[in-house]
């Protein structure tokens, strides 16, 4: 491994931060997210004026607001596992594994509560510069993300966030504020996280997911990502600026033609997304499809010219697990990251049905970096576990060695992918270092850090932060650069 390698791992604020009414944040979209998968949503929604919007828990009412239904759930969000007040405690144990750099996001009405405002919130902003100083602090380098999944939930409300190109505008100035602001502090950024998952109103700010909508949303995305690259390019030509999608690899069930044609098909709806953003257009199988299904894709005149100069430095992705493609009907299917795939006989799975794939992920690195040929960060990749605490000679710790064999085999995938194949890999962060709440179904009891948090799926606990069995093993990976697994 090369020794500059980026060994680390990474969080999301909506998962992890807490503080979500603390500091002048505003709501956003994630903090009307109650407990429960994203198929049976629990939350509190109001009608005014014949729109629908989303109001977080023990928020004033806008007027007009009738229908308002309070289902009391409970919002782990909110709370999460309070990186807001436990930051320097966290950095440190994270100096402790040996991280060579961290990846977080940043939340955007932390900085602009509404979205809109002239000015920003300078609170927000020196809460993530005290964050990247403690990081920095312990030669941890910040890797950023500028949307993780969320948006202010005042533009959701009045303009339907991503539908309006409004927002475009919003989230430029959001972004080009925090890069100016930390420009001493963090090299790597990301504009969107998996954005091929970007199809819920919470990641969109839309209440209609007719396709018509949602391309034209997600063209507004497109937009304001490679607008954010141009300028960060024009400005600190020396930071580097990425996208970031999910790479959920595909195999046909058999080698029948029709599956093997399914599946190219299957994986061309994932690549669409980086197609926009590395190559700089829209690939020709995603207009005739567009043409088939009467979606028109409403442009200004400089939206392809920028699109062509916002082509992205580098591609990060996150990586759990495989899954196959079939024509046949009523297929078994098992469970994933926001999506449903056919069961692989040759492969194990999570107590969640994500089918663990160590291989897989070698495969998907050789499928991007042969059809883009740049640098490749794997921002996320771990396992969602039901982790017990147990008491050893009186030191209480999680024997998580389903946890440790899991890391070892994807590594081990990872590492002969650049040294064998010659992938060019900027880093790796392993998800959810720290137990976070699920974001796929607002639970605690799917743990995937190296740090256990005192927290139930109720939001009971005392926040304490406990060593796991895995956290020794991944510091002693990263002291030898990965060489101890070999």
């Amino acid at each position: 491994m090369n020794k500059d390698f980026l060994w680390g791992g990474a969080t999301a604020a909506n998962q992890y931060e807490g503080g979500y009414n603390k500091g002048g944040r505003g709501p956003n979209t994630f903090d009307c997210m109650g407990s429960g998968s994203f198929k049976n949503i629990r939350r509190i929604s109001c009608k005014v004026d014949n729109k629908i919007v989303w109001i977080p828990r023990n928020s004033s009412l806008p007027n007009g607001a009738k229908g308002c239904i309070a289902d009391g759930a409970y919002y782990p969000s909110h709370q999460a596992t309070d990186f807001y007040n436990h930051y320097k405690e966290d950095i440190a144990l994270f100096a402790e594994l040996g991280f060579k750099c961290y990846r977080m996001s940043i939340s955007w009405t932390r900085i602009f509560p509404k979205g809109d405002e002239e000015k920003p919130n300078e609170e927000g902003l020196l809460f993530y510069k005290n964050v990247f100083k403690e990081l920095l602090k312990y030669n941890i380098e910040p890797i950023v993300t500028l949307n993780h999944f969320d948006m202010p939930l005042y533009l959701a409300n009045s303009i339907e966030g991503w539908k309006s190109r409004k927002t475009i505008e919003y989230f430029e100035k959001y972004c080009k504020t925090v890069i100016k602001k930390y420009a001493s502090y963090v090299k790597y950024w990301i504009t969107f996280n998996e954005i091929n998952f970007m199809f819920s109103w919470h990641t969109l700010g839309i209440s209609s997911m007719d396709e018509q909508t949602r391309y034209q949303a997600l063209h507004h995305v497109f937009i304001a990502s490679a607008r954010v690259v141009q300028w960060c390019h024009a400005n600190y030509p020396q930071k580097k600026i990425g996208m970031m999608f999910s790479m959920p690899i595909s195999y046909p069930e058999d080698c029948n033609p029709k599956n093997v044609l399914k599946t190219y098909q299957e994986m061309n709806n994932e690549f669409f997304f980086s197609d926009v953003q590395c190559r700089g257009y829209y690939p020709k199988y995603k207009l005739n499809e567009f043409i088939r299904k009467g979606i028109v894709i409403n442009k200004e005149n400089t939206d392809d010219t920028d699109l062509k100069k916002g082509v992205v430095d580098f591609i990060s992705i996150s990586y759990y697990h495989s899954g196959v493609v079939t024509i046949r009907e009523n297929a078994e299917t098992t469970g994933g990251n926001l999506i449903q795939l056919v069961k692989n006989p040759y492969l194990d799975a999570s107590e969640w049905g994500w089918q663990i794939d160590p291989l897989g992920l070698r495969i998907a690195l050789n499928q991007i970096y042969d059809r883009y040929q740049k640098p490749i960060f794997i921002v996320e990749n771990g396992l969602g576990a039901v982790d017990e605490v147990v008491d050893i000679d009186g030191v209480k710790t999680v024997e998580d060695d389903y946890r440790i064999y899991y890391f070892k085999e994807h590594l081990k995938s990872l590492m002969d992918a650049i040294e064998y194949d010659g992938i060019d890999v900027i880093g790796y962060t392993a998800w959810g270092c720290i137990d976070i709440v699920s974001g796929g179904t607002g639970e605690m009891k799917k743990r995937y850090g190296f740090i256990h948090v005192d927290m139930d799926d109720h939001g009971a606990g005392s926040l304490k932060r406990t060593k796991k069995k895995s956290f020794d093993w991944y510091k002693a990976v990263i002291a030898s650069n990965g060489e101890c697994i070999r």
